[in-house]
């Protein structure tokens, strides 16, 4: 079973253009309860670097036991996608709740919603 707020890593090959590319840590933000095909929709994480605190949908995240993340790094909101549950390659960790909240914020930025 994989749910919201899960840490994952995620095989994103192969990709086109500026898509966020390989096998990195994602977070799953679909609802538990939304879905008939075996998708998730995912946001991926990349390297923290200091330019991205001016970006409203790069949300920090800090490596702790709890996300089984291993250093400084950023969900990219506005890289959010479906993928196919078979490119979910093993757990890492959680997300708080309120860390998931700035996430779906991020996406919510990039997309105009109100």
């Amino acid at each position: 079973m994989i749910n919201r707020g899960e840490v994952w890593l995620v095989n994103l090959d192969p990709t086109i253009g500026q898509e966020i590319k390989k096998t990195r840590p994602a977070v799953v933000v679909s609802s538990n309860s939304v879905g008939k095909l075996s998708l998730k929709i995912i946001v991926p994480i990349t390297d923290w670097k200091p330019l991205y605190s001016s970006y409203p949908w790069m949300i920090y995240l800090e490596p702790d036991r709890q996300n089984g993340l291993a250093k400084k790094s950023g969900a990219d909101a506005f890289q959010v996608r479906s993928v196919d549950q078979a490119r979910l390659v093993r757990k890492l960790g959680q997300l708080p709740e309120p860390v998931m909240e700035e996430i779906v914020a991020g996406i919510a930025i990039c997309i105009e919603y109100r």
